[in-house]
């Protein structure tokens, strides 16, 4: 027992950065949880099952440094250690939607996306109870089905099916963003509080650890064997990447399009088509236009920050389709620059009249509908080709 008490365990180099990473991101984990019995949203919960799963899978390599399979040689904890990749491919995907789609509920059909990974873990109980029925099997580590079924092609299968699983499952979760960020260029007015950049690096995050994972699996086939200590570094950078997503996955808002009629039934994106373009407009549709540019030129709808499509065709007692098609093909821009093209010029007009010598710039931004500064910076720029301040400097 002394002995033991000795070897184990062994907080070296290894073993200890790996076991600080994951007590952090199983504490994100239940804070996740506890947001998600509070305010009821599923994409708390997703999250919350991702970063638990990956501190899980940690666990193998954890323990590794900290000499518990020497030490232990009969230990059977390679049989409760089951890789649940297969469950946690879908649940990213899963996790965007949530987020991407407004609000999203999880369904009965979903639950097909995670038949393999749950053909997998039976397949891993049957593992356990064979060979827990064999002779000698308290005095070895790795039983009889273990060695000669398990690791000859359960697991190669079970990898070769991952990777491809993840390649799929990648393409599809970045769609559904690629259609978001779309989306929200049509429908609002200020997207950079929605524009998530916070899952477009989510997003890379994952896709550089898989790309990682391949090269170094191509390396252990084909090249040479890798030890542990040179593996070691995948299962670090993963337990890193486990403390950046449960931060932000906890801090951010991932509710920011409950309650609006923005969803995956409804949600068009509209190609703009050049105002001059030869197609003649239809006389309802110059009429409605017409009717467009007189309500923002004497009401001033743009000084709203929070103005967006659905709020605007209310107003104007239009549908939003009809108003989707005068500032697509009326006015040939998306909503968002056609909006901001009136804030911009209402900017400039303020500072021909030298309002900036009693606000800053930002201050006249957000009197003219704009909600940050980086919004106004990056749309001035855009649709200027010049800086606030160097369009200032100019006059």
């Amino acid at each position: 027992m002394t002995n033991f008490l000795i070897e184990f365990p062994n907080f070296n180099l290894f073993s200890t950065p790996l076991l600080i990473l994951v007590i952090q991101g199983l504490i994100f984990a239940f804070l996740l949880f506890g947001k998600y019995k509070k305010q009821k949203s599923i994409s708390y919960l997703i999250l919350a099952f991702i970063l638990l799963i990956t501190c899980y899978h940690r666990t193998t390599y954890t323990i590794g440094f900290m000499d518990w399979y020497d030490t232990y040689r009969n230990t059977k904890i390679n049989y409760y250690l089951v890789n649940f990749g297969l469950i946690v491919i879908p649940l990213i995907y899963f996790y965007v939607k949530s987020i991407t789609v407004s609000d999203f509920r999880f369904k009965k059909q979903h639950l097909w996306h995670f038949v393999p990974g749950i053909i997998y873990f039976l397949i891993k109980v049957i593992i356990l109870i064979y060979d827990a029925n064999q002779p000698g099997f308290s005095e070895t580590q790795n039983g009889y089905l273990v060695q000669n079924f398990q690791w000859k092609y359960v697991d190669p299968f079970q990898s070769l099916f991952s990777y491809i699983q993840m390649v799929v499952y990648i393409v599809l979760t970045l769609q559904l963003y690629v259609t978001y960020r779309k989306n929200i260029q049509q429908y609002f007015s200020n997207t950079y509080a929605l524009e998530l950049n916070w899952i477009r690096n989510f997003l890379l995050i994952y896709t550089v650890l898989f790309v990682y994972d391949i090269g170094q699996t191509l390396v252990d086939i084909a090249i040479t064997e890798l030890s542990w200590i040179q593996k070691w570094w995948l299962q670090f950078l993963n337990a890193l990447a486990i403390i950046y997503i449960g931060i932000k996955g906890y801090i951010t808002n991932t509710d920011k399009l409950k309650g609006l009629d923005f969803n995956e039934n409804t949600a068009v994106v509209f190609n703009s088509i050049p105002a001059d373009s030869k197609r003649p407009l239809s006389e309802e549709l110059i009429g409605n236009k017409q009717m467009v540019s007189d309500y923002f030129d004497q009401d001033k709808p743009y000084l709203d920050p929070d103005l967006n499509l659905i709020t605007l065709s209310r107003k104007l007692k239009m549908s939003r389709s009809q108003l989707s098609e005068v500032v697509n093909e009326g006015f040939g821009k998306n909503f968002n620059d056609f909006v901001n093209t009136y804030r911009v010029e209402a900017v400039k007009q303020m500072l021909k009249q030298g309002k900036q010598e009693q606000l800053s710039l930002l201050g006249i931004a957000l009197e003219c509908g704009f909600n940050s500064k980086a919004t106004f910076n990056r749309v001035f720029k855009k649709l200027t080709q010049t800086s606030p301040t160097e369009y200032l400097k100019s006059l």
